[in-house]
């Protein structure tokens, strides 16, 4: 069992194990860890960032490879299972199970629905918005799919359903799905809150041996290194507003795009994330994450208001409509056919489109999955199913379609206008005033796709700040988004930590500061690391590394979809089984419940009344 009350069904109807969560650990000098996973994964992290600062070069290589094989090899793969967690996921919110609690019918909320959204959508894909809402939606509108031609105006709706549908409801099925299996195999019946436990079906007490010490290692390799990715991806970020601002604002010092001002950011941003690791998960980062969803509301309104109000508005649901109008031809397109409608002379564009964009994401979002889902799961006990997955898979979605409406709206209308969005990614000088193909474009896609289209598709550091330039008050948007940037990165650097340092302790729910702090010194270390050694190259390849993890993890989520559904099988057994009837009619007689039940009624919740009753809420 974990080593916090599970609640009734827990109490009674826990795994058949006398294991407790982190019972072989070690506590030395403020440690909590657990000796395999610990020390097994902090040895490996170092030897891969050893070989990779020694050998570059080849290592570059074989990351390149690696991620080019599985992205031919398995698109097929990621494509059907990304579909297969969403149907799954609304299956079950629809369903009989929707009505069951995390936690337990007693299972208490420990955050406000406020906090919870904020929270959770911190955590998930907040700083992939402030890198792709501009520089996305640009790049599909000049290399459009859907048949659409590049630069056009029917590009614009293009441009925003594709960027929707990879921002959209695939990425947080495949966060919910997670959140969910760890959750309710934790809260509910009593086990750590570690990958290892979704595998109590097959391995039973294994998972506490050797094969979950291995499950366990492998999550700790993923998530670390995707979130050194990221924090990596956004010191470039924040050093290039800086540049912006050193360069258009007359007492602001002039700052270079360099890697020391870069290790400089990365220093800073551990330091923030050390503090609000101390503080904690209730003070540190639920304020700094209802902070973010404040800034990231208000620069969304000075944007919604400074920018082309009305065509943002008419943009919206045009893009949304052009989502969900295409969403069966995107959701399942395989690369057979031409995606690059577009261009005029590139054979084989759908391939290089799918892998590209589409499989990049699904498997981005698949090896982010353990951490993100981690701490979903981590933040989400007291709330039914259908409660958590209608927040889940639709709050933080529509706020994506607002965010790029308005952020891509409004870069699209700029480029519309001949404004200058596109041309600091190197796109839109493939187009003349009149916007015709310019000699370039031919030349262009007249060879290979890839290094050409990948290094546009990441322009993501200059767009934003880009399209601020076209605006009024180009100041202060650029400094609120480097203040946005940098307190997403230390939500994402603290929540990382949080969920490292359950994966290293076997799954204890609560533990010290220090092993949280380790990480997030971890996380800064190995991306200053990085970027001394190599710079953007180094990262590259660690962003490889990332996307290859998705493979295994793809088919971790695939048993995950049985394991829980066999789990809400066995739990709503549960709440009409006569031995829980038992137990609540003991309660009842003892006079610490008063329960509230109609005939043939599943009860659903307790909870407790001020005068140490409880009340229970039912559902059919």
């Amino acid at each position: 069992m974990t080593d916090k009350d599970g609640g009734i069904q827990a109490e009674l109807f826990h795994a058949d194990t006398d294991h407790e969560a982190g019972g072989n650990n070690i506590q030395k000098f403020g440690f909590d860890i657990n000796p395999p996973v610990f020390f097994i994964a902090s040895g490996l992290i170092l030897l891969f960032i050893v070989l990779s600062l020694a050998f570059p070069d080849q290592a570059g290589t074989a990351y390149g490879d690696a991620r080019e094989w599985v992205s031919e090899m398995f698109d097929w793969l990621f494509i059907l299972a990304a579909n297969a967690f969403i149907v799954f996921m609304v299956g079950l919110a629809i369903s009989k199970y929707g009505s069951i609690r995390l936690g337990g019918v007693d299972g208490e909320q420990e955050f406000s629905d406020i906090s919870w959204i904020a929270m959770l959508f911190s955590a998930g894909m907040g700083i992939g918005l402030m890198f792709f809402g501009v520089a996305e939606p640009v790049f599909h509108f000049y290399d459009p799919h859907l048949g659409a031609t590049g630069g056009s105006e029917g590009a614009v709706d293009v441009a925003l359903a594709v960027s929707l549908f990879h921002w959209g409801f695939h990425p947080w099925a495949i966060y919910a799905l997670v959140a969910l299996g760890l959750g309710f195999f934790s809260y509910n019946r009593g086990l750590p809150l570690t990958f290892r436990s979704v595998f109590w079906p097959v391995l039973g007490e294994r998972i506490y041996g050797w094969p979950g010490h291995i499950i366990d290692i492998l999550t700790i390799f993923a998530t670390l290194f995707g979130l050194v990715t990221s924090l990596g991806l956004g010191a470039l970020q924040i050093n290039r507003g800086l540049e912006f601002l050193g360069g258009s604002i007359g007492f602001f010092p002039a700052v270079p795009f360099s890697g020391g001002v870069q290790v400089g950011i990365v220093l800073f941003i551990t330091l923030l994330a050390t503090g609000s690791v101390y503080l904690g998960l209730e003070k540190g980062i639920r304020r700094l994450s209802n902070l973010n969803l404040s800034l990231m509301l208000l620069l969304l309104g000075a944007v919604f208001v400074l920018g082309p109000t009305l065509t943002i508005l008419g943009m919206i649901p045009q893009g949304i409509g052009a989502y969900l109008g295409n969403f069966f031809e995107l959701s399942f397109f395989a690369g057979q056919g031409d995606a690059f409608s577009g261009s005029p002379s590139y054979a084989g564009a759908g391939d290089a489109f799918l892998v590209d964009w589409t499989v990049f994401y699904w498997a981005w979002w698949i090896s982010w999955s353990p951490f993100v889902g981690m701490f979903i799961a981590r933040i989400s006990k007291g709330r039914t199913i259908r409660e958590f997955i209608g927040g889940v898979m639709l709050i933080p979605v529509m706020f994506s379609f607002a965010w790029f409406g308005a952020m891509g709206g409004s870069a699209l209308s700029m480029e519309r206008g001949g404004e200058t969005v596109g041309t600091l990614g190197g796109v839109g000088e493939f187009y003349d005033a009149d916007g015709e193909l310019t000699g370039a474009w031919e030349e262009l896609w007249a060879g290979p796709i890839s290094e050409e289209i990948w290094a546009l598709a990441f322009a993501e550091d200059t767009a934003m700040f880009a399209m601020f330039n076209e605006l009024p008050g180009t100041e202060i948007l650029s400094i609120l988004a480097i203040i946005l940037v940098t307190t997403f990165f230390v939500t994402s650097t603290d929540s990382g930590s949080l969920v490292l340092e359950h994966l290293s302790t076997g799954g204890k729910h609560t533990t010290g500061a220090t092993g949280r702090v380790f990480w997030a010194v971890a996380e800064g270390a190995v991306a200053i690391a990085i970027l001394l050694a190599a710079g953007a190259d180094a990262l590259a390849g660690l962003q490889a590394a990332a996307i290859v993890t998705g493979l295994p993890f793809a088919f971790i989520l695939i048993f995950m979809m049985f394991s829980v559904y066999q789990g809400l099988r066995k739990e709503y057994r549960i709440l009409n089984s006569d031995r829980f009837q038992e137990r609540i009619d003991e309660m009842v007689d003892s006079g610490d419940i008063v329960v509230e039940s109609d005939r043939g009624q599943v009860i659903t919740e307790v909870s407790r009344t001020d005068d140490g009753s409880t009340v229970s809420e039912t559902d059919d």
